[in-house]
């Protein structure tokens, strides 16, 4: 133990976060900004904001959600539908991006796991002293996992259909003009009243563990699925 109440897979947990959370921020929102630029619309692009700096995209108040309760969001990346040929169609798709980019994160994650596993198996000896070896790869298996965890949770989270979360921006692409209107003229207090649904849902286990249950089911397929291919691959 390393402390009252803080033992070194705590303090692993809170650094997957932080390190998770800070590589798929860029991701997610350059996500968005590249599928948009891909459609017609370079806004994010002239705002600097399909970029890999995770501190362009950073919202102070989604990163503190993220360390305390594990899922947060940045500051959403500027749209202009009126620059894509099919505007519905566009803002649907760079909505999607985002919550995407997480699931194929995930996998990416997996498949790192298994690649590095697989190599630490056969040269471990050669790499590290055994006790030094069990905490090298204790961290990369708790990062890792979390990383895929993470990931999945930030893309189901994202694709609830309330604002500003990108599953209320899919909506809004087949809503009429004057509803799309009405969202921005109250956009500071919709979003302030999202901010409390969260705080006050994540406290109620009949709201947040069915959604916690969902994200560990996925986050468990998408590992199982891909060890077992990785597992397929050694045998060849």
């Amino acid at each position: 133990m390393l402390g009252s109440g803080l033992s070194l897979e705590n303090l692993l947990i809170v650094a997957a976060r932080v390190i998770t959370f800070m590589l798929i921020i860029p991701i997610h929102e350059s996500a968005h900004g590249l599928m948009a630029k891909w459609l017609g619309d370079d806004t994010a692009k002239k705002q600097g904001r399909i970029s890999l700096n995770p501190f362009v995209h950073l919202d102070p108040f989604g990163f503190i959600m993220m360390l305390i309760l594990g899922f947060g969001w940045a500051k959403p990346v500027p749209v202009d539908v009126s620059k894509m040929k099919n505007k519905r169609l566009g803002y649907f798709l760079v909505s999607l991006a985002g919550p995407l980019s997480n699931i194929i994160a995930a996998f990416v994650g997996t498949a790192l796991y298994a690649v590095i596993i697989g190599v630490s198996v056969k040269n471990i000896n050669n790499i590290f002293t055994v006790e030094s070896a069990v905490t090298v790869f204790k961290a990369i298996s708790v990062f890792l996992q979390y990383f895929v965890i993470i990931n999945v949770g930030l893309a189901f989270f994202n694709l609830i259909p309330l604002p500003p979360l990108d599953g209320f921006n899919l909506l809004r692409a087949f809503m009429p003009a004057g509803f799309d209107r009405w969202v921005w003229q109250n956009y500071r207090y919709i979003t302030g009243a999202f901010i409390v649904l969260v705080l006050v849902s994540s406290r109620i286990p009949e709201i947040s563990q069915p959604f916690s249950n969902l994200i560990y089911t996925v986050a468990n397929w998408i590992w199982t699925s891909v060890m077992r291919i990785a597992e397929l691959i050694v045998e060849i």
